[in-house]
């Protein structure tokens, strides 16, 4: 039994097949739009991807390039039915194949929701592949002489110079870490060895931060060593010296920077969705 079936003269014909075929078009400009989308999200993240843990981050860039790529043949061959609808000779040789085609369709539309509603909930996920991956890069901000670390300090810097953060959590991150090279430190210094000696790990730990931590809009020169010592500098309190440094660590920076434009992705992908289901 047909359930709410129309029937249509030629004329009414003419104008549907028309009006599907611009649909259609629009949905295959909306599938390329998905498709950068995915592609621009994909570079972001490997320009990167030093800094971060895992790979997992990718499945949302991969997804929306599946999909952007799937809109554009899904949405292309239903324009040329509809181009062909015009004529009802070419149109018999599609009409067997439209069921199959519309259960595809259905399919499609539900991963496509599927991909937008990814978008909005990868943060959790998206938190500890920042936050992990940093941590592990901020060990090897010292080796600049290692092959294969050796840039890991620009990537750094630049990544707390772009993002205006310092650290992972905040500036004291870099305090439990040894950040500056045996290279570059005096071990007949009485200084260098109290302090490599006051920890189990033989480790040169300062309470101060690389220069990309330091805020150019701060009134007075940057404030990067002996940061929690008031006494060391004029007319300074490091609790209340809130242009110094940068407050805010680069997990939070880089999470509020991804999470942000994923979700302006999995809304406009949602937009797509409600057009492709119309």
């Amino acid at each position: 039994m047909a359930l709410l079936k129309v029937k249509f003269n030629q004329k009414k014909r003419v104008k549907l097949a028309q009006g599907l075929w611009l649909m259609n078009w629009f949905s295959v400009f909306a599938g390329i739009l998905v498709f950068s989308m995915g592609l621009f999200l994909k570079i972001e993240l490997r320009k990167r991807s030093e800094v971060m843990d895992n790979s997992e981050s990718h499945f949302v860039p991969n997804s929306l390039i599946l999909m952007g790529i799937l809109s554009c043949a899904f949405n292309g061959f239903a324009g040329k039915i509809c181009y062909d609808s015009l004529d009802p000779a070419k149109f018999a040789k599609w009409k067997p194949l439209l069921k199959p085609y519309l259960a595809l369709c259905f399919f499609f539309n539900t991963l496509l929701f599927f991909v937008a509603l990814i978008c909005f909930f990868t943060r959790g996920s998206l938190e500890s592949t920042l936050a992990q991956g940093l941590k592990n890069g901020m060990k090897f901000y010292r080796d600049t002489d290692t092959p294969g670390r050796c840039f890991m300090k620009k990537t750094i810097d630049m990544l707390q110079i772009e993002f205006k953060c310092c650290g992972n959590s905040g500036f004291k991150d870099w305090f439990e870490i040894q950040w500056i090279s045996n290279r570059y430190l005096d071990f007949s210094s009485k200084e260098v060895k109290d302090r490599i000696k006051s920890n189990v790990d033989g480790r040169y730990l300062v309470d101060g931060v690389p220069f990309s931590c330091c805020n150019p809009s701060s009134p007075r020169p940057c404030i990067q060593y002996q940061v929690t010592n008031n006494s060391a500098h004029y007319s300074y309190d490091y609790q209340t010296e809130e242009l110094n440094l940068w407050r805010r660590g680069c997990r939070e920076a880089r999470l509020q920077y991804y999470s942000g434009m994923m979700s302006s992705m999995g809304a406009f992908v949602l937009l797509v969705w409600l057009f492709e289901v119309t």
